[in-house]
């Protein structure tokens, strides 16, 4: 997707600060220099600086303190080793009510109708088991526009809904394992994983995520997570509790499931960045679905694998048949393809800005 020069150039200033924060350059609660200081030493406008605060600030990394400046937020891991107490005092906040603003009735009904009058009787036939190509590769390219994912379609395996991928990833990962959960969390998560016999552990959140004492105790190998406003809490890990969840799936040799499953109605001014793509693929399952995007009724989930965990999903798991039929497929790709669902998205978050402001 086109990018402005000046989107490219906040964009840049942004990563460019953001990775110097993390490397300690700018420790935590240190101050960041003034805009217009920045500005002049990076030789860009002040305008650009501002934007690349607000996305630092919007995802945890920074916070701005009036007539004070920009002051950093991020802690690294040695932080959290020494200083695990001042976490638990952190409250948990009101749940945040999620807008269950509809897909037009309308434009989904006229995807079906192109779907239908293109495809003809190729629609009866069965679904690759993985799901179908147009699909996984629609998939894949939105996740390169929308999330900064970027990933090849094999990666991606389509279901029926998140709770079906969840009996998928037990099976892949090995019911032996211990699987963290935060808590709060969704309730069904549990009773699926329970169902399938895994021994499940609740992991208490803080203000900013699971606290760090719990990842210390649990003997689970197996995070699954909610990173962005976790239900029924609310809470979104902060810049570095997200690192924080990798450095301990690292250490523990064991695996993150991200269930992503309100991202897209975020109102940051950039997309939330994932577990996923600061892993860079290793040790995280990134879950999500379609049911709150578009309708509760379009059981359309999907998750996508890390390159080292295809072999074995193949070997395990390949022989499992596709759960989704392939008209639903076809439209949900058309929808993808067209902008249509991108469009809606945009609106809602619109919407959701104008809601804020008022």
């Amino acid at each position: 997707m086109y990018s402005s020069p000046k989107e490219f150039a906040y964009l840049l200033l942004y990563h460019r600060l953001r990775d110097a924060i993390r490397q300690g350059a700018y420790p935590y609660g240190s101050r960041l220099p003034a805009k217009r200081a920045l500005a002049e030493q990076s030789g860009v406008s002040v305008i650009t600086v501002e934007h690349a605060y607000a996305i630092l600030c919007e995802e945890g990394y920074v916070e701005a303190r009036p007539r004070s400046g920009y002051f950093v937020l991020y802690r690294p891991e040695e932080y959290w080793q020494a200083a695990p107490a001042e976490e638990e005092l952190s409250p948990l906040p009101a749940p945040r009510p999620l807008l269950q603003d509809a897909f037009p009735f309308s434009v989904l009904a006229k995807a079906m109708r192109r779907v239908l009058s293109t495809m003809g009787e190729q629609l009866l036939q069965k679904s690759p088991n993985w799901g179908c190509p147009v699909l996984r590769s629609a998939i894949a390219a939105y996740l390169a526009r929308s999330r900064s994912i970027f990933v090849r379609a094999a990666q991606i395996v389509i279901g029926s809904g998140a709770e079906y991928l969840y009996s998928l990833i037990a099976q892949l990962l090995s019911r032996e394992r211990i699987y963290g959960l935060e808590s709060p969390s969704y309730e069904k998560i549990r009773r699926v994983y329970e169902a399938l016999g895994v021994t499940c552990d609740p992991l208490k959140l803080g203000g900013d995520g699971i606290r760090s004492t719990e990842l210390a105790r649990t003997h689970a190998s197996v995070l699954h997570v909610t990173p962005f406003c976790s239900f029924p809490s609310g809470v979104t890990a902060s810049a570095s509790k997200r690192w924080q969840y990798l450095h301990w799936a690292e250490a523990r040799e064991g695996f993150l499931i991200e269930d992503d499953f309100s991202s897209e109605f975020s109102l940051s001014s950039k997309s939330e960045d994932t577990l996923f793509s600061l892993a860079q693929q290793q040790r995280v399952i990134y879950l999500n679905t379609f049911s709150k995007t578009i309708a509760p009724s379009l059981r359309i989930g999907y998750m996508v694998l890390p390159e080292n965990l295809l072999l074995p999903f193949q070997q395990r798991l390949g022989f499992y048949s596709c759960t989704v039929p392939t008209f639903e497929q076809y439209v949900l790709a058309d929808l993808l393809n067209s902008g249509d669902f991108e469009r809606h998205i945009n609106r809602i978050r619109r919407k959701k800005r104008q809601q804020k402001e008022e």
